[in-house]
């Protein structure tokens, strides 16, 4: 399904242009995974992101499934739907498709596991779509799929290809944990050899190592550009394999991007299993020597390093330690229709049941917009984050 989703998106929109793509891997997964595998988002194989080696042109393609014309990305209006009361315009949307997903990692799934949302009660393929094409007439350029894990949904590629038509969306991302990927696009690369299977298994709970490397070796045989892999690092648990992830940056086009351990529920957070993003940079620069700051956009999540001689990159989502808050511009809706303005906030506001109610769009703008003007200026602190009922990533989307 996902290897006929991307040929046709890419027949249809690449012509004689160069494709620049987007996919991810779920760090926590891979850095989980890597952790023998900590991947959020490259396996996070959540997200990789690439340009296609192939003619001249620009276009956007994320992660399985999209390739957007230009016609297609013209900008939109933006509308003060999308701005909260501190003027900070979000233009970025994440969207859950299921609450299932096929490994349990520690990071997302507490280990009792979590009570699943009837499948009636989940937003359907239209609902999506409508809410979707909302946003973006409103603003929206970029939207990322999310789950659970988005690949076992069985309507991923009719999702994926309704939303690359949007007029108006520049890209179209989504985050995975690579199992199913990597089975469906009959993976055959090299397997990375720095990762432990007995570790992996340990914390995902799961088996699936190889297919997951398998798939991040894929993306970049494919041309993606950057991979990102995404590795929520936990004190005493993978931290010692830091400079081993670096080591994936030397000779590929790959992103390594470390992410300090936050606290959602079932989780079992903890202070001491952190590991702060100054401590990380340290060990990096300890062993790598010299590592260059790039110059990040005003709502960039990661701080991004070069370092001599490496083909890759790599970033550290400091959401504990140093918190970007001020260039905030993402919204969340998540599989059950609920609207989220901030990943640690425990409001939600549901979208489901007004549009089950038939209110028209107008209606879903005014009650969109009034929860983004509820947003606050920044999230509580890490310590009454831990204390604050909030739900499993696995409910909210990686």
């Amino acid at each position: 399904m996902i290897p006929r989703c991307v040929s046709a998106l890419v027949k249809r929109s690449l012509g004689s242009q160069r494709l620049n793509r987007t996919v991810e891997t779920s760090g926590f997964m891979f850095s989980c995974i890597t952790n023998s595998t900590s991947s959020t988002r490259s396996i996070d194989c959540y997200s990789l992101c690439g340009d296609h080696p192939s003619s001249s042109g620009s276009r956007t393609y994320t992660t399985s499934c999209a390739s957007l014309p230009e016609a297609r990305t013209q900008e939109n209006p933006t509308s003060d739907m999308l701005v909260d009361s501190f003027g900070r315009l979000h233009t970025y949307l994440r969207i859950s498709l299921t609450e299932r997903c096929n490994l349990r990692c520690q990071y997302c799934m507490p280990a009792d596991g979590v009570e699943l949302t009837p499948n009636s009660q989940l937003l359907s393929r239209g609902e999506i779509v409508r809410l979707a094409n909302l946003f973006v007439s409103s603003g929206v350029d970029k939207i990322r799929l999310t789950g659970g894990e988005p690949t076992i949904r069985k309507d991923i590629e009719d999702i994926c290809l309704h939303l690359s038509n949007l007029k108006g969306l520049k890209t179209l991302a989504m985050t995975t944990n690579g199992i199913v990927l990597g089975k469906k696009l009959r993976l055959l690369g090299k397997i990375l050899k720095i990762f432990v299977p007995a570790k992996f298994e340990l914390m995902t709970r799961r088996k699936g190592y190889e297919r997951v490397l398998e798939s991040i070796n894929k993306a970049v045989e494919l041309g993606f550009n950057p991979v990102k892999v995404n590795c929520v690092v936990m004190r005493g648990v993978n931290d010692d394999e830091i400079c081993d992830f670096v080591e994936l940056t030397k000779d590929k086009p790959i992103n390594v991007r470390f992410i300090e351990f936050m606290p959602f529920d079932g989780n079992v957070w903890n202070v001491k299993k952190l590991v702060p993003y100054a401590e990380m940079l340290d060990r990096v620069r300890q062993r790598f020597g010299h590592v260059e700051r790039i110059r990040d956009k005003s709502t960039e999540t990661a701080k991004n390093f070069m370092i001599d001689g490496h083909c890759g990159t790599v970033s550290f989502i400091t959401s504990m330690t140093e918190h970007f808050c001020a260039g905030c511009n993402r919204l969340r809706i998540l599989a059950d229709g609920n609207f989220k303005v901030c990943l640690f906030g425990p409001s939600e506001v549901s979208l489901r049941d007004p549009l089950r109610a038939g209110v028209d769009d107008l209606g879903l703008k005014e009650i969109i917009g009034a929860a983004v003007k509820r947003k606050k200026a920044a999230h509580a602190g890490m310590f009454d984050i831990a204390k604050t009922t909030n739900r499993p990533m696995i409910h909210i989307g990686g």
